[in-house]
């Protein structure tokens, strides 16, 4: 399958299951500890789990500066599916400068779970600036960081 105009893909089969990959994308404590690529860390996490629920979650680089991300998800389906944007923060409020959506799908397959990372930018030129910040390198890395700790639980 071809993906639409200004989107990203990461499609990998994770030795876990889809239980555990999905408490690792929806609980804070868990969240924190594969969400970006190491030596990157998370300094915070907050999520509120439901469609119009706010999400922020701070990045910390190694030389200790934070990057803020604030957005809210739209589509939340238990188990299977995850969809949050920074178009908008917490109550749906615009956000500045909105970047991309992610979606996130999880299915069975196997004695694990396919997962599947899409990231649709609002241009193409977000598009492109996301491929050259390292989408697939740094997502990729988090995907194997996300499979490591979902094997443990």
């Amino acid at each position: 399958m071809t993906a639409p105009a200004h989107e990203l893909v990461l499609d990998r089969l994770l030795a876990a299951p889809r239980a555990a990959v999905w408490r690792c994308w929806t609980e804070p404590d868990l969240l924190k500890q594969w969400y970006c690529p190491a030596p990157w860390t998370i300094a915070s996490a907050q999520v509120d789990l439901r469609p119009g629920g706010a999400s922020h979650i701070v990045m910390r680089s190694p030389e200790g500066e934070e990057f803020p991300n604030r957005g809210v998800y739209l589509e939340v389906e238990e188990g299977s599916r995850l969809v949050f944007t920074d178009a908008y923060t917490e109550a749906w409020v615009p956000s500045a400068k909105p970047f991309f959506t992610g979606i996130i799908t999880l299915a069975d397959e196997g004695a694990g779970t396919r997962y599947i990372a899409r990231g649709r930018h609002w241009s193409a030129e977000d598009c492109e600036t996301h491929d050259k910040m390292g989408f697939h390198e740094g997502w990729g890395k988090s995907a194997d960081q996300l499979e490591a700790l979902a094997a443990t639980l």
